[in-house]
């Protein structure tokens, strides 16, 4: 059971109705084939899109769900052009070059399904002018470029043990006069060290972290088990190695896990938390991993990192000792092309190696 899959596909069914009618008829033809948390992501762009015509005064409105097909088939491309700029512009800090082309082609999908597949009572399709087919959509992250912006924020070599000492040791001084951060720390040492650990000695996406219980967790062999991204198949797990270096956390922790955050026989997630007023743990979210991590990475002295950018950071390791296709396997890449960001990661990683070893 995928557990953001699920709680996505109850968003979804709580937001889809507050679309207009042809989105609604769209999500129900994706359904099939995008998971719930794609499909999400759709119509958050749509409501972001649509509450821009409505400001615009482009859709008489009043509300998102009362945008009619009449009004996006007289869109300019200049409307469209304005659209852009407002999410360059307005909302700079939240919207990148990658976030923006994923808006628009949001759009796009959208707009050709509207007028090249779906008909109306009379054959016709449900959009007779498509704006959207003039857009050009760049592609924004080539493997190159990518790497580029990575470069200098990733642990490297030796950085990778030093992060897991300071959390599981060295922390506990540097908020020491911070009675509560203290006490937080203290109760979550343990289980903090063991998560990041694992991340950096296996690559897991931090919605693999979530979604894992503890019949997922193999000792012996080394293995977790984990829903993928992109695969709709919910009844099968793929195998993902670990290293030997993340034993010893998994093993500390999972012999406190009942005892400290009181696990009812329920609750099979495999990292758990207890939430103020709470007698018994639950389940951790996303986001209480990604601001833990972020948390433990500003005292380390490099604020820049994120969960993602400690999968990036065991994925270079990992790429220096072992080919692409086999990074691909253990990332879950399901194209060799992005896994390429970590060819150019390693060229620069192997000439400062290099370089070193002259001093």
């Amino acid at each position: 059971m995928n557990i953001i899959k699920i709680k996505d596909r109850q968003e979804l069914d709580l937001r889809t109705p507050t679309m207009p009618w042809y989105v609604e008829k769209f999500i129900q033809y994706k359904l099939p084939d995008l998971s719930p948390s794609s499909l999400l992501e759709y119509v958050r762009d749509y409501e972001t899109f649509f509450s821009w015509l409505l400001a615009e005064g482009l859709s008489q409105g009043p509300a998102i769900r009362d945008v009619q097909l009449e009004e996006l088939e007289k869109l300019h491309m200049d409307s469209i052009d304005n659209f852009k700029m407002f999410l360059s512009t307005r909302q700079i800090h939240t919207n990148s070059k990658t976030t923006i082309s994923r808006k628009l082609s949001s759009l796009r999908s959208l707009f050709h399904y509207l007028s090249q597949i779906a008909e109306d009572d009379h054959f016709y399709p449900l959009l007779k002018r498509n704006v959207m087919a003039k857009v050009s959509i760049k592609r924004t992250h080539k493997p190159k470029d990518t790497a580029a912006r990575l470069e200098g924020k990733l642990l490297q070599e030796q950085e990778i043990d030093e992060f897991i000492a300071f959390i599981k040791e060295d922390y506990g001084a540097e908020v020491a006069k911070n009675k509560q951060a203290l006490y937080a720390y203290m109760q979550n040492r343990i289980r903090d060290t063991c998560i990041i650990s694992l991340i950096l000695n296996s690559g897991l996406r931090v919605s693999e972290l979530v979604n894992m219980n503890t019949d997922d967790l193999d000792l012996k062999k080394r293995l977790l088990y984990v829903f993928r991204k992109g695969k709709n198949d919910d009844t099968f797990k793929t195998p993902v190695y670990f290293r030997q270096d993340a034993i010893q956390e998994l093993q500390q922790y999972l012999s406190l896990r009942e005892s400290q955050y009181k696990a009812p026989k329920r609750e099979k997630a495999l990292f758990l938390a207890m939430a103020n007023g709470k007698q018994e743990g639950s389940r951790m979210t996303k986001r209480a991993i990604q601001e833990m991590v972020i948390k433990y990475a500003k005292r380390f002295g490099k604020p820049y990192l994120s969960v993602h950018k400690l999968r990036h950071s065991f994925a270079t390791d990992y790429y220096l000792r072992n080919d692409l296709y086999k990074t691909q396997e253990q990332l879950g890449h399901a194209s060799p092309e992005t896994t390429q960001i970590y060819a150019h990661l390693t060229d620069r990683t192997m000439a400062e190696a290099i370089d070193r070893m002259k001093e």
